[in-house]
């Protein structure tokens, strides 16, 4: 026999086994490609109030579905198993900042592009939920940026509103909240920008950036500590800065940064700790989950005193 023929067949016969050994994989993963799989934003509803959450779902292996979850509050939460059969997705996760002992329940009706269902809490509350697919947030363009605005005139606070009974004054060209109140944003709202701005906190105070009112850049006091989602210069439960440059207590620090689509990139006390990074969804405390449109900057109040100055923005055009 013609050896060219004997190798000819052997190739032909290892092609055949990898296309069926593929095939046989794809029939036999039930989640592979889920169409659950993906970001949704989700609004909660409980007593005529509001409250933004945030759900993604990924596959893990060959018959697992997995994600995270962000609520009302708190960080970004791994959930270990989802459950998708006939229509119906059902998770539980344990609590976090909860005092409750018992796990967060979650159930819903998967409808192509949409998800309806409840929350239980872990106190017993029960919210009802709409959910909708997170948009991409892709930019095709290289933005051309605008003219600076600053966005506190240091006298008073005209352009700039709270949530709730006000505590902030301004006092010698800095934006002050002398006590846990209620968080502060602009009027104006933006999509893509730079912005820079000041801060200062006492010792073991906290407070927190909110890009376009719902991606929050983490402001504590964490001098000496090791990077973390949770600390200072952190995308709130999602991305640590690659260093700490957190100073001490009572100085004042700097915050630049570029959000573009969802790509941020932040810049502490003059150095670079995130680099055109993604930022998943919402951070927990965000106003709202309507990641498609344009949002204030807002400074968080209610986790301690802190003070700001020289807040400007270029917005892009």
């Amino acid at each position: 026999m013609n050896p060219s023929y004997i190798v000819q067949r052997r190739v032909l016969l290892l092609f055949y086994f990898f296309l069926f050994a593929f095939s046989f994989s794809r029939a036999n993963s039930k989640f592979y490609e889920s169409p659950l799989e993906g970001r949704w934003d989700l609004t909660l509803n409980n007593s005529g109030r509001s409250f933004p959450a945030w759900l993604e779902v990924r596959h893990s292996g060959l018959k697992t579905l997995v994600g995270q979850y962000v609520g009302q509050g708190g960080s970004a939460r791994p959930i270990s198993r989802i459950i998708f059969i006939d229509g119906t997705v059902s998770f539980s996760i344990p609590p976090q900042w909860d005092t409750a002992s018992n796990d967060l329940i979650f159930q819903a009706r998967y409808q192509g592009d949409s998800l309806n269902g409840t929350i239980i809490a872990p106190d017993g509350k029960i919210f009802t939920l709409t959910g909708v697919r997170a948009p991409a947030l892709r930019r095709n363009t290289t933005p051309v940026w605008g003219d600076p605005v600053k966005l506190f005139n240091g006298k008073d606070l005209g352009g700039w509103r709270t949530s709730g009974k006000n505590q902030w004054i301004a006092q010698d060209g800095i934006l002050k909240s002398p006590a846990s109140g209620s968080n502060i944003m602009t009027d104006a709202v933006f999509n893509d920008f730079k912005l820079h701005i000041e801060f200062r906190y006492p010792k073991g105070s906290n407070s927190g950036v909110y890009l376009r009112g719902r991606y929050e850049i983490q402001i504590v006091d964490s001098k000496g500590m090791e990077p973390s989602r949770d600390l200072l210069g952190a995308i709130y439960g999602f991305i640590p800065p690659v260093d700490m440059m957190a100073r001490d207590a009572g100085e004042w620090q700097t915050y630049d940064v570029t959000l573009v689509g969802r790509l941020v990139t932040l810049a502490v006390n003059g150095k670079t700790v995130i680099c055109e990074q993604e930022i998943p969804g919402i951070t927990g405390g965000a106003l709202n989950s309507l990641e498609g449109e344009p949002g204030p900057v807002m400074m968080q109040g209610d986790h301690g005193p802190v003070d700001f100055r020289n807040i400007v923005i270029t917005p892009a055009k």
